[in-house]
């Protein structure tokens, strides 16, 4: 690949306990133009290995991951990673749940069953705004 190209690809890490979501999403994203599936994992300790290992630009998590819930990760990346932008996408949409993960550092928030394509949209607009930069 380009090196120039390579230089502006989004790389998204999908982090969700469900194999068909993730398996579902690294489709819907790999089509999207300037975005590379960099990894996946279905828990936080192997999700943060796997991200910083990818060097990861996006993240989209689910709430509930394999091991408990993804607010440790977010929380984590948050401090120490801040330019890496944090999309959750999960069925866990009552108040007190956004605003956990907008008080742990998540960028965007979307309920799985009604906004999953806006998640996708988002992920796809991220990357054509880095494409578009000088």
């Amino acid at each position: 690949m380009d090196t120039a190209v390579s230089a502006i690809t989004s790389k998204v890490y999908l982090v969700d306990a469900a194999v068909e979501v993730r398996r579902r999403l690294a489709r819907l994203l790999g089509a999207i133009a300037g975005v590379e599936v960099a990894g996946e994992a279905e828990d936080g300790d192997a999700a943060l290995e796997g991200i910083l290992a990818a060097d990861a630009d996006i993240v989209v998590l689910d709430l509930r991951l394999a091991n408990g819930t993804s607010l440790e990760l977010i929380q984590a990346l948050s401090r120490t990673h801040p330019a890496i932008i944090k999309i959750v996408l999960t069925n866990h949409t009552a108040r007190a749940f956004r605003a956990a993960c907008e008080a742990a550092g998540a960028d965007f928030f979307f309920d799985k069953t009604s906004e999953f394509d806006a998640a996708c949209h988002t992920v796809a607009g991220i990357a054509r705004a880095r494409l578009a930069r000088p």
